[in-house]
């Protein structure tokens, strides 16, 4: 069932500017990225001269986490806000589909383009370490795939948390604030301990290990989504 749930939230955003985004995200990084090394040419390559690939991985990184934040947002937001927008809610909810199953349709719609975006970033990298003459044989591709998947992995707590907010919230305008709030506090949690959640998207932690924060963004991830579909269920839908 909730194949066909999520199969028909992806006709839904046929034609829509969701796709648009999501491919947006990505090119903007990169494309960004490209800027930078284009101007900064020399002085980078000799920066990083002993890992080419490693510091355009870093620089991609450090724009990417902001991205991914702003981004869920509003996918989130738009996904949401088609059944707001035209006082849908009702009609859905009286089909014979568990309202958990349309919370958890919203949730792996968001997911899934989010995880399209990431992967189109990995391939956008790997094209601008090529235009930017880096040798090939030297593409750490475990690095690339932690890059792009192990930060998407630790921001499932806020796709949760922003799809719970969508759905629940008439006004998109709410939702979107505190989206572009968390986007803006993520880029000073650095400095905060590793249980702060807004940090583990930048995989930095004190046991120095990746893995750890991705782990910890599935597990909280898990909670957020069960206590949204726990009060979705429970709210009387107008």
């Amino acid at each position: 069932m909730i194949v066909r749930v999520l199969s028909a939230e992806m006709l839904k955003i046929r034609k829509k500017m969701i796709w648009f985004l999501t491919v947006l995200g990505p090119l903007g990084v990169v494309g960004l990225q490209a800027v930078n090394f284009g101007l900064r040419y020399d002085y980078l390559t000799k920066q990083y001269a002993a890992d080419l690939w490693g510091g355009l991985l870093w620089n991609v990184g450090m724009l990417m986490v902001p991205t991914l934040f702003i981004g869920l947002a509003i996918i989130a937001s738009m996904t949401a806000g088609i059944e707001h927008q035209t006082n849908s809610w009702k009609q859905i909810l009286a089909l014979p589909v568990k309202k958990s199953q349309v919370f958890i349709g919203k949730f792996l719609l968001s997911a899934l383009l989010l995880f399209c975006s990431s992967t189109l970033l990995a391939a956008g990298t790997v094209a601008l370490g090529f235009a930017l003459r880096f040798p090939a044989a030297d593409i750490p591709y475990r690095e690339l795939l932690e890059m792009a998947y192990y930060p998407y992995l630790a921001i499932v707590p806020f796709i949760a948390l922003q799809v719970w907010l969508s759905v629940t919230m008439h006004n998109q305008a709410i939702a979107l604030t505190i989206g572009i709030a968390g986007t803006v506090f993520s880029l000073f949690s650095t400095r905060f301990d590793d249980w702060m959640p807004y940090k583990w998207p930048y995989l930095q932690n004190a046991a120095d290990n990746p893995l750890y924060s991705a782990a910890l963004g599935i597990v909280f991830g898990v909670v957020v989504l069960y206590a949204g579909v726990i009060e979705f269920v429970r709210k009387d839908v107008k």
